[in-house]
Formats: structure tokens, C-alpha cells, sequence
């Protein structure tokens, strides 16, 4: 039983640490949400994107999570007039971050739930290894 524990938590801890980089790479999507180029036609930030990949655990035999790659969005960048801007093209616009807020908020929700989810877990377990400790301690 310990072992499956064990094993529980390491897999939560996996998680935990994978949704925590989620959330620092939203944060940096949301942070920079209309930072722009600073010199005519320049590009603004790109969004960032992160992916997961599972990672099998040889001895407990379940699939930890890991983070895969962080990478960029390659989507097209919004176009606002403003002519007065520094990084305005010769007809006035700027290049906007590929950042939608929307998403970013929904992301960052996720992001904090499945963390919430994966504290769950530990203490549980946590609370099964104490409860077992207190049983064989009573016997």
C-alpha cells in the first residue's frame, strides 16, 4: 500500500509541477498582452504556448506528466491604427500581440484547478499514510 502511495504522490508532484509551468507561461502571455515592437513594422510578443508529455514511471508503471515544450504561437498578429505609435508601419498600423484574454484567463483557470487537484491528491495520500501509521501504531 505504501508503495501505491508513494507512487500517488510522486505522480500528483509531477503534475504540480507541470501545471506551475503552465501558469508562469500564461502569466507571461498576460503580462505582455500589449507589448508591441518598438521600431516601425517591428514584431510585438509572441504568445507562448506550452505542451505536455507523458513520462513512464518504470517501477510504479503509470505515466507522470512532463512538460513537453515551450514553444510560440505562430498565429497571425492583429493589426490596430495608430499612426502616432513607434513601431506604426509607413501606413499606420501596428503589429498587436497574438494574445487573446479570453483564452489566457480560461487557460490560467484550468491551469489553477488541475494544480488544485493534484494538492488533493497528495494530501489524501498524505492522509492515508498518516491513518496507517496511527492503525499499525495502535495494534
Amino acid at each position: 500500500m505504501m508503495n501505491s502511495l508513494d507512487s500517488a504522490i510522486k505522480l500528483a508532484s509531477s503534475g504540480l509541477f507541470a501545471q506551475a509551468q503552465r501558469i508562469q507561461v500564461v502569466s507571461e502571455n498576460i503580462a505582455n498582452a500589449s507589448s508591441t515592437g518598438t521600431t516601425p513594422g517591428a514584431d510585438p510578443y509572441q504568445r507562448k504556448t506550452i505542451s505536455f508529455e507523458a513520462d513512464l514511471d518504470q517501477l510504479g508503471g503509470a505515466s507522470a506528466v512532463r512538460v513537453g515544450e515551450i514553444g510560440t504561437d505562430t498565429s497571425d498578429f492583429k493589426l490596430e491604427y495608430a499612426p502616432s505609435h513607434p513601431a506604426a508601419d509607413a501606413n499606420g498600423y501596428v503589429k498587436m500581440p497574438n494574445v487573446e484574454m479570453t483564452t489566457e484567463l480560461a487557460d490560467m483557470r484550468e491551469a489553477s484547478r488541475s494544480y488544485q487537484a493534484n494538492i488533493q491528491v497528495i494530501k489524501q495520500a498524505r492522509d492515508l499514510v498518516a491513518m496507517t501509521i496511527n492503525m499499525l501504531g495502535a495494534s
